[in-house]
């Protein structure tokens, strides 16, 4: 009964999106306030439904209610609770019904949250977000229906894939989510704007905040991805340029790109058309990456259906929205007049150069991933594009990004002065080169590109701390006038200088574990030892073990090295029998230095078992990085300017009362 009320739930919900989609819309365009305001009461209905929805398929996965046919492929009565509750969206319709539900909270967070909208734009953005809503509650509806029946009622389940059953899967589709939809509001004030012809500096402050809250949940995303990979697939690697990775890694590439270009518009009122297309490219982005994931074009573990006819679905939504909101554009653009002139060397100018090195970045991921399936389709061949063409045309784009990431905080706006800004980053080149050399020294006759990523993450450091002792007079005013200027500084500034802090720690860690990991890979005996970059791995022998709803065999290695204590590793192997699915799972010690990673392999004749074993230095600072990273946009989140928005206009008593009348 509960799943009926549920499935119920979903039907009036795309009955209520199509009212918001419509009435808004039409109300806007007439000035008729009572049409707009139900805009607000159907976006909040539909967040109510689809969380009935939501809590309605969770409970059939609670309880094993295995007559749907959803739980009885994704779920088992052995499994435990928080992969039960995990696999609600770890599969095709659930994750959809994630996805809704996660659009409908965005869609209610703007009725909370948007008080100081003008009521068109207001209006126009709920509507928006309700015809996107249209396209996912049918695509759920009619073809993934996570409350279809099944017939006899199995009494047991498949079970959820074992890759899936880890804390790092249960919590990464959310986080994913949450950044892929988030784009989707920023998207609809980009085609809201569209319509009404506007775009200013107010426009800017308002989309910025949505953005985001977007940017800093997929950064998070992201990075638990990353994690799971690394630790869970035991390849000892925590990026593989994979299709569905970089279909993820798009969108966050444009994302950061529309952040910085909102500023301009914000700051300086130019860059008008350009953030619109932003907006809507990096929502297109989003929506590829749904295209890629479900419709079976991609073979990969992170991918969830294989049915063609679903993808045509999604590619046919695709190309309505990505189609007509570019056409929309078109028309539009042209109207959007650019604001404020500035120097080429000033912040805009610095801020125009990092959003084409960004977008120039997404493309090479995009024509990398594309282009295979592309060749697949046309029946030329089937080709494979890796590591070798992402890391040769990617990381020369984001060198000077980085170099320019250092450079940024002390370029002023409209124009600056150039020996002014070469004068202000002496003391950082100075103290870049001393950590360079530092690292030829500790790192000679090693990979020279090495030493220049250790040297461009610490470039952004430091550029990022001289800046904030610039900005407050540290070492040159008294401690209470420093104090009183770092009160006054806006969070805004705080979260620049604290995400770009993550990113020099994330350059440090992708350099360090890149150019200097050591693996070992061999048959041990019980009793041997391995030495791994000064580390002596001592294989003790493997156990069998045997878990809730798996059986297998734990490794142990006991490491010796620059600590007092020995390092404790167990790797296991396990094998989950309702899937018939073997597994791998790393033991991993971490430190600041680097993580020390036990892979366990298989037995051979002779009693020994193979073994891969790494030290990857500064591993752990990529996922730390990307964690700093995120609290910088919260941070700037908190910025007063961004919780108040723009202001409103000062009216006349006559326009004061039109407008309450039509509200």
């Amino acid at each position: 009964m509960i799943s009926e009320i549920g499935h119920i739930a979903l039907i009036l919900s795309l009955t209520i999106a199509l009212v918001q989609g419509t009435a808004p819309m039409i109300g806007a365009a007439r000035g008729d306030g009572q049409l707009m305001a139900i805009g607000k009461t159907a976006a909040l209905l539909q967040f109510f439904f689809i969380s009935i929805a939501f809590l309605a398929l969770m409970n059939a996965y609670v309880t094993s209610d295995f007559s749907l046919a959803n739980v009885a492929q994704n779920s088992h009565s052995a499994k435990p609770m928080l992969y039960k509750i995990a696999g609600v969206w770890g599969n095709h319709e659930g994750s959809l019904l994630l996805w809704v539900l996660i659009l409908a909270t965005f869609g209610a967070a703007v009725v909370f949250f948007g008080g100081n909208l003008p009521p068109t734009l207001c209006a126009r953005v709920l509507a928006v977000q309700a015809f996107i809503a249209v396209g996912f509650l049918s695509f759920t509806l009619f073809t993934s229906n996570p409350f279809e029946r099944l017939f006899p009622v199995p009494l047991d389940g498949n079970g959820l894939n074992p890759l899936l059953q880890d804390p790092g899967l249960a919590f990464h589709p959310p986080f994913l989510y949450l950044g892929y939809v988030g784009f989707s509001i920023a998207f609809s004030f980009a085609i809201a704007a569209l319509i009404e012809g506007r775009v200013d500096a107010a426009w800017a402050r308002w989309v910025r905040p949505w953005t985001l809250v977007a940017w800093s949940f997929l950064t998070i995303g992201i990075a638990l991805g990353s994690w799971w990979a690394y630790y869970e697939l035991g390849w000892g690697g925590w990026w593989f340029w994979d299709p569905v990775e970089n279909a993820s890694f798009m969108p966050w590439l444009a994302g950061t790109a529309l952040l910085h270009s909102a500023i301009v518009c914000e700051k300086r009122d130019a860059l008008k058309a350009w953030t619109i297309l932003l907006a809507i490219v990096t929502f297109s982005l989003s929506l590829l990456g749904t295209f890629l994931v479900r419709s079976g074009v991609l073979t990969s573990v992170h991918a969830f259906a294989t049915d063609p006819a679903r993808g045509v679905f999604i590619l046919a939504f695709l190309v309505v929205v990505v189609g007509g909101s570019l056409a929309l554009f078109a028309i539009r653009a042209p109207q959007l007049k650019s604001g404020g002139l500035f120097s080429p060397v000033s912040r805009e100018g610095g801020l125009v150069l990092n959003n084409l090195l960004l977008t120039s970045a997404a493309a090479t991921v995009l024509l990398g991933t594309l282009y295979p399936l592309f060749v697949d389709a046309l029946g030329i061949g089937k080709i494979s594009v890796g590591p070798p063409y992402f890391n040769t045309v990617f990381i020369p784009l984001m060198t000077p990004l980085v170099v320019l990431a250092g450079i940024a905080p002390v370029l002023t706006w409209k124009r600056a002065d150039l020996y002014g800004v070469f004068l202000r980053m002496k003391f950082v080149a100075i103290l870049t080169l001393l950590v360079v050399a530092w690292c030829l020294y500790e790192t000679w006759g090693s990979t020279f590109l090495g030493t220049l990523g250790i040297g461009l993450s610490a470039w952004v450091g430091i550029g990022v701390l001289v800046d904030m002792g610039a900005r407050v007079g540290l070492f040159r005013d008294r401690i209470r006038v420093s104090l009183s200027k770092a009160m006054r500084t806006p969070r805004s500034i705080y979260g620049m200088n604290v995400a770009h802090i993550g990113l020099a720690f994330l350059v440090a860690g992708i350099t360090a574990s890149s150019a200097w990991r050591t693996e070992v890979l061999r048959v041990v005996q019980v009793g041997e030892t391995v030495s791994v970059s000064g580390y002596e791995f001592v294989f003790h022998g493997v156990e069998k073990i045997q878990g809730p709803n798996y059986s297998g065999e734990r490794g142990h290695f006991s490491v010796n090295g620059d600590t007092r204590d020995a390092i404790q590793l167990f790797p296991e192997n396990r094998f989950y029998p309702v899937q018939q699915q073997p597994t791998t799972e790393a033991a991993i010690y971490t430190s600041w230095r680097g993580d020390l990673y036990a892979v366990l392999g298989e037995p051979d004749a002779q009693g020994g078992w193979s073994a891969r074993l790494y030290f990857n230095p500064l591993v752990a600072w990529i996922w730390l990085g990307a964690l700093v990273m995120a609290l910088g946009g919260a941070i700037s989140l908190s910025d007063r300017r961004h919780r108040v928005g723009a202001p409103h206009r000062i009216m006349s008593g006559k326009a004061n009362n039109r407008v309450a009348t039509n509200v």
